[in-house]
């Protein structure tokens, strides 16, 4: 009998803090970038911030497996951050073999942080799934405990506190997406702060100060500019954008005012090639005005804290 074994996969314990991103896309679909998620991993436990479509791939690409995820937090609720929902709530309940190894699903309820309309969105797409949860129980006999949902709605302070693990949710400005929310992970005294999509605003500098790791959204203005003078038509569609995003030199300036240790971007408007002359172009220009270590993010990168 041959199974197709797991290529990759990760420790479940992880002594330091690590950070994966899963996707750094946008809701435009482009090859090779995986819609907003990203993945936490700090002793046994591994977060799941925002979960686009491909999640649960970008998951086991990773070599994190699916089952391994029962805490979901969302930063905001456009399609590009939760629409990989379902399929991360259906993999993480369901006990998978390969090869030599059981992987036994997630027998507790998923636990789904987020800002106060978290309930209200993902409650209902919980319930479109129905049919398909209640064969699970009744056929599968999947545990009945784990096809229910633990809400957790917060705008700001403290979400999570337990193991030495510390993770608080602060409000930024994504309207009229409202509210929306990024996350602070503090573990063993380091510390990563993950945007969500966002304009510039305050807060973002006050729980950035310091941090080893700020994973921020952006976009570039330059190359916007130019897409809208080619293509005219466009030209709303292509300048919404600046209505609700941070610039590349923006976030410059945020991670400069916070005396952030290493920034690295995500969410890239509109996305470069992945090439070292595409993404220096897209970054050009903030290295003078913060000096510190940049990173431009592509799916799977990781970073070890």
């Amino acid at each position: 009998m041959q199974i197709q074994a797991q290529e990759k996969l990760l420790p479940d314990f992880h002594e330091n803090l690590k950070v994966i991103l899963l996707g750094t896309g946008t809701p435009r679909a482009f090859y090779g970038r995986a819609k907003s998620s990203v993945v936490v991993l700090a002793g046994e436990k591994a977060f799941l911030v925002d979960c686009g479509g491909a999640a649960v791939d970008q998951l086991i690409k990773a070599g994190v497996m699916p089952q391994r995820i029962s805490d979901v937090f969302f930063s905001h609720h456009h399609s590009d951050h939760n629409s990989g929902f379902f399929d991360v709530f259906i993999s993480s309940w369901r006990t998978h073999v390969i090869a030599d190894r059981v992987f036994e699903g997630r027998s507790v309820p998923m636990n789904v942080y987020g800002p106060t309309t978290t309930k209200e969105i993902i409650g209902k797409m919980r319930a479109s799934f129905d049919f398909d949860a209640n064969l699970r129980v009744n056929y599968n006999l999947s545990a009945e405990a784990a096809a229910n949902i633990n809400y957790h709605e917060s705008n700001e302070g403290v979400v999570y506190d337990q193991d030495g693990i510390k993770i608080t949710a602060f409000e930024v400005d994504h309207k009229p997406v409202y509210p929306a929310i990024a996350y602070k992970f503090e573990y063993k005294g380091k510390s990563v702060v993950i945007s969500g999509d966002t304009i510039p605003v305050d807060n973002m500098v006050k729980y950035s100060e310091g941090i080893d790791l700020l994973i921020h959204e952006s976009y570039n203005k330059a190359w916007l500019d130019a897409l809208i003078t080619k293509f005219p038509e466009q030209a709303a569609s292509l300048s919404n954008p600046a209505k609700y995003h941070s610039t590349t030199h923006e976030v410059a300036e945020i991670a400069q005012k916070a005396g952030v240790k290493h920034l690295v971007l995500t969410h890239h408007i509109p996305a470069p090639a992945a090439s070292i002359e595409a993404e220096a172009e897209y970054s050009e220009g903030m290295s003078k005005i913060y000096p510190g270590k940049i990173t431009m993010g592509r799916d799977l990168m990781e970073f070890e804290l």
